[in-house]
């Protein structure tokens, strides 16, 4: 441990990095009038996006169970940002779809993440923010970042 660093636990950083991040990610979105989003929505709309899913499907997706993936799309179809359709292929089955404001949200959402990204080369240059994104990827692990799941996610 560099003396500089001295006192400054990884985990710990880390966690608030990234509570900082989703505070200012409520911040902008709630400026561009989007200000009642749960902690779980960003991992559903972008599941959802990638093509529309039965609660099954998005449960194995999001690894959560059935239930709690059920619990998680009735709170975000009440709130108007995800509806669920028949599906042509099995009309037993209900597809989870993002309504209108449910895309603007994933729009904004993806548009703060890339503007707080240049903000951070900005700051820092882009040699430390490739650095942080490689050590992001490395604690992650290849293989997770090649998961369709994981990949779906960046879509």
């Amino acid at each position: 441990m560099t003396p500089a660093r001295q006192g400054h636990d990884l985990g710990i950083l880390l966690a608030l990095a990234y509570q900082r991040f989703v505070v200012e990610l409520r911040s902008s979105l709630a400026g561009a009038g989007i200000d009642a989003l749960g902690r779980s929505d960003g991992y559903v709309f972008r599941a959802v996006a990638e093509r529309p899913c039965t609660v099954s499907e998005l449960a194995v997706r999001l690894e959560i169970s059935k239930q709690g993936a059920a619990q998680i799309v009735d709170d975000m179809e009440r709130r108007g940002l995800v509806e669920r359709r028949p599906d042509p292929g099995d009309r037993r089955a209900r597809l989870i779809r993002l309504t209108d404001e449910g895309a603007r949200a994933l729009r904004e959402a993806r548009a703060f993440h890339r503007a707080f990204e240049r903000r951070l080369v900005r700051e820092l240059g882009a040699g430390p923010v490739d650095g942080l994104i490689a050590t992001l990827e490395h604690l992650v692990g290849e293989d997770t970042l090649r998961d369709p799941r994981i990949r779906a996610l960046y879509l």
